[in-house]
């Protein structure tokens, strides 16, 4: 898996979504030298802690998923600075591939009909 991390390597509740569990959250973004991969690393786990809370929480509606989206929106947010620390920054590129594993998300747990900008609309990126 690219960019594997020792963090994955400790997740305790692994995706049960199949489609989920073989995707390669970011890929554009480790394929980038512009984007460093520790950083990439952790904008991967804030997906892949979305994936876990929505299999644990199972949202029932869009406004459930929002709240759960919300959260991982707002870490991206805080993740930013590391970006900036390292000499990147959550650009336009960015911003496009962060939000189509958002939309993938939603879409393999079901929700095929979220709004993309509803899915991170607490971003400041």
């Amino acid at each position: 898996m690219i960019g594997t991390s020792e963090r994955d390597r400790r997740l305790t509740v692994p995706i049960t979504n199949e489609r989920l569990a073989q995707h390669a959250f970011l890929h554009g973004m480790y394929r980038d030298g512009y984007y460093p991969d520790a950083v990439v690393d952790r904008g991967r786990d804030i997906l892949l802690r979305l994936c876990e809370r929505i299999e644990a929480e199972r949202p029932s509606d869009l406004a459930a998923l929002y709240a759960l989206t919300a959260v991982a929106t707002e870490e991206f947010n805080v993740l930013q600075e590391a970006f900036e620390a390292a000499g990147s920054e959550i650009e336009t590129v960015a911003r496009e591939l962060i939000a189509d594993d958002f939309a993938a998300i939603a879409d393999a747990y079901g929700f095929s009909d979220a709004d993309i900008e509803a899915l991170i609309a607490v971003r400041d990126w």
